[in-house]
């Protein structure tokens, strides 16, 4: 009988102690993943460029076009490994560079990221974009947001997630601004975070920095590179729905691995790609496309320049220059 009560008030203390090492473990568990994922994006405003430049080129005084004819309005190409421009055409001219600028947006979110944090769509997200999987109401997390913004391109999946770091579009702009300003893309301007307002504008060798600067985001070059990804949705009436999405740059289908990319189109801009490839060697390219005239044109190009990029690193590892 004494043993009886003995074990019925241990009880109580033993199940204090086993929720509160569950307790403990939850905390630790949520406060890691949390501090894992906020460290995956440094904000590379804090570092010093002028000191650690992290991919800088010099652009020719001319074109360096030579050797292959491409049907578009602006392109370059840079051995990343030597930082040598290899294809230049019109690379300095300042256009409209449409969803490229999500590249932006996605570091400044990146710089105040809050993975798990949920944004509900409204309808001034849906402004403007009739094509989109995310619908007035849903509720998605920045996470998952972000990965509509840069994968498939959805202009409210950026709107939403640029909401999490400041609630109008112009103080947004302002910061994106500020961003280009910090990392030395003197050619860039931005409007607002999806690239649907032709102001949005840049040059083909900004755009080329632009892409090795966001590939530093560990975040931001592991979404670009994905074939595809599912993310979640939550609808008004509590409904979740799944969605897996494909990403736009058709150059993860081919036989070059992407390290980052971003596609862009409007009828301003015409189409537009930027990107980081890379061969079964190892060597690297940064090829950047902008004002093909056609959606395949744009990437079909796009091979050419690589091929023909990749042809110039393997001449000049022959011959040591």
């Amino acid at each position: 009988m004494g043993e009886t009560r003995l074990i019925k008030s241990r009880r109580p203390r033993l199940r204090i102690l086993i929720w509160s090492f569950l307790a403990i473990a939850a905390f630790v568990i949520i406060t890691h993943n949390v501090i894992y994922n906020q460290s995956q994006s440094v904000p590379l405003a804090l570092i010093n460029l002028e000191k650690e430049p992290i991919f800088s080129f010099d652009l020719p005084d001319s074109n360096l076009c030579g050797g292959i004819r491409l049907n578009l309005k602006a392109a370059i190409a840079i051995d990343n490994h030597t930082q040598n421009v290899l294809y230049c055409y019109n690379a300095d001219r300042i256009r409209s560079v449409a969803s490229i600028s999500k590249l932006l947006s996605a570091m400044v979110i990146l710089d105040n990221y809050r993975p798990d944090s949920i944004m509900t769509i409204t309808a001034e997200d849906a402004r403007a974009s009739s094509r989109s999987i995310f619908r007035v109401g849903d509720r998605v997390t920045v996470k998952d947001l972000l990965r509509g913004a840069l994968l498939i391109s959805d202009n409210r999946a950026a709107r939403a997630a640029a909401r999490s770091v400041q609630e109008k579009t112009e103080d947004f702009a302002h910061l994106m601004n500020e961003k280009a300003l910090a990392l030395g893309l003197k050619n860039t301007v931005m409007f607002e975070p999806t690239g649907l307002d032709e102001r949005n504008s840049s040059s083909a060798a900004d755009v080329a920095r632009l892409i090795n600067l966001a590939a530093q985001y560990p975040a931001l070059a592991q979404i670009t590179s994905l074939k595809t990804c599912q993310i979640t949705i939550t609808n008004k009436y509590n409904r979740v729905r799944k969605r897996e999405l494909a990403n736009t740059n058709k150059l993860v289908f081919s036989k070059y691995r992407v390290l980052a990319g971003k596609t862009g189109y409007i009828m301003e801009s015409d189409y537009c790609l930027a990107t980081i490839l890379e061969d079964n060697d190892g060597d690297q390219t940064t090829v950047v496309v902008l004002g093909a005239p056609g959606p395949q044109t744009r990437f079909r190009e796009a091979r050419r320049l690589a091929s023909y990029a990749f042809k110039k690193i393997d001449q000049r590892k022959l011959t040591g220059l």
